[in-house]
């Protein structure tokens, strides 16, 4: 591995750290540098600036849990998909906390994406590259409706992740979760 590979590595590192235990607005160049121990200037030559390093760094935080979640799941192929999306949520239930810092920092970025080209983009592509794997471990189908399906559960999750940063009471979690999608199931008319 190349030195500048591990430093822009180290920085990613250093970042994701800093996300879970800072408050955003302490996320600053200078304690990501510490934390990284790399060099202050080196966040400009790798990333082009704190914030797309920030983005990439809550990007790759998300990859990472959506990969807990993902060996949570275990045998997943002997699963039926209800099983699947049961099991998720209770993984998302168990880590939630632990990454309550990362979901404050994906919602810094998202309101960033709104004037910045760079982090829309990082954004975009990484929603685009969560659906086929959120449709793959649920079992939804790796055809259009499956990415589609998965695009909707990603929304849930994301929607539900965000209340809870409000007030943790707005969690759905466990049995009421499995209530609150039965209820959806009977009511929403199936279309052909």
């Amino acid at each position: 591995m190349s030195p500048q590979h591990s430093n822009r590595s180290a920085l990613l590192e250093g970042t994701l750290r800093c996300l879970e235990r800072l408050p955003p607005e302490r996320v600053t160049a200078r304690a990501i540098a510490e934390e990284s121990d790399a060099n202050l200037a080196s966040i400009a030559y790798h990333f082009g600036s704190k914030e797309d390093l920030v983005t990439e760094s809550v990007i790759a935080g998300l990859d990472r849990w959506l990969a807990e979640i993902g060996e949570g799941l275990g045998e997943v192929d002997a699963l039926e998909p209800a099983e699947r999306f049961r099991r998720a949520g209770a993984v998302v239930d168990a880590t939630r906390r632990r990454h309550t810092g990362l979901a404050r920092n994906f919602l810094g970025a998202l309101s960033r994406a709104q004037h910045d080209e760079r982090v829309r983009q990082l954004l975009v592509d990484g929603f685009r590259r969560t659906r086929p794997r959120v449709a793959a471990l649920l079992g939804l189908g790796g055809d259009q409706a499956g990415e589609d399906a998965a695009g909707l559960v990603h929304s849930l999750f994301v929607g539900l992740l965000f209340q809870t940063l409000l007030d943790p009471s707005l969690a759905i979690e466990g049995k009421r979760m499995e209530r609150a999608q039965s209820r959806l199931t009977r009511v929403l008319p199936r279309s052909s």
